[in-house]
């Protein structure tokens, strides 16, 4: 479980068994977590994240897509 991005409070990390998904990262904080599809950035489901975190995770993946789609490919390429 690599952990990929670490911002205002959030830990942004790819499950090593997941490479077969289309490329999404999942996030905590607290006691909340959601998974993220990267291409396009969208919300896949969450729990326990109110809806202004929701809206910050959303706006840090898509300042970051690029970094983190990057990052799933070589992770899961090297992985193959």
């Amino acid at each position: 479980m690599p952990t990929v991005h670490r911002e205002a409070g959030y830990v942004f990390y790819f499950y090593a068994e997941e490479g077969t998904e289309p490329p999404h990262v999942h996030v905590d904080k607290g006691d909340g977590t959601a998974k993220l599809w990267l291409d396009p950035v969208r919300l896949a489901w969450t729990e326990g994240l109110k809806m202004s975190e929701l809206r910050h995770v959303l706006r840090i993946a898509e300042h970051r897509q690029a970094q983190l789609l990057e990052l799933w490919h070589e992770f899961f390429e090297r992985k193959s």
